[in-house]
């Protein structure tokens, strides 16, 4: 039987931290927002929602995964790190990617960096839910 004395300390009162990355990852901010994080969580879910769609706009592409092309197969993984936002594009079949316009390049930048920075933020909450910071 676990008691209050049988609990470490370090764990008393905090919440999962795998949870957390996968809320975090799932939707931007979240992990920072359930960590009572308001100012943060607000501002990375608004910079990289705001990052994503200006990515479609400018016509980026969604990349498959394409486990035989090595270069897409890491930019898919990366689009992925976005969460419910890649799911929902993809169902949507946004993010097709129109390569005649001018500003493909740019839209896959910003797709692609969306999800990397997410993951940066999924890091930063697995430190703080850790009491790293």
């Amino acid at each position: 039987m676990r008691t209050r004395q049988n609990i470490r300390p370090s764990t008393v009162g905090k919440p999962n931290a795998v949870l957390l990355c996968i809320v975090a990852w799932f939707v931007p901010g979240a992990g920072h927002l359930w960590l009572h994080r308001t100012r943060n969580g607000v501002i990375l879910f608004t910079a990289l929602s705001l990052m994503f769609a200006i990515g479609l706009v400018l016509g980026g592409r969604i990349f498959p995964f394409e486990p035989s092309q090595p270069l897409v197969a890491l930019a898919s993984i990366a689009d992925m790190g976005i969460g419910a936002a890649y799911m929902i594009a993809r169902l949507a079949e946004w993010g097709i990617g129109r390569v005649p316009i001018s500003t493909y390049e740019y839209g896959n930048t910003f797709l692609i960096t969306s999800g990397l920075l997410n993951f940066l933020v999924m890091i930063d909450v697995y430190d703080i839910a850790m009491g790293r910071k």
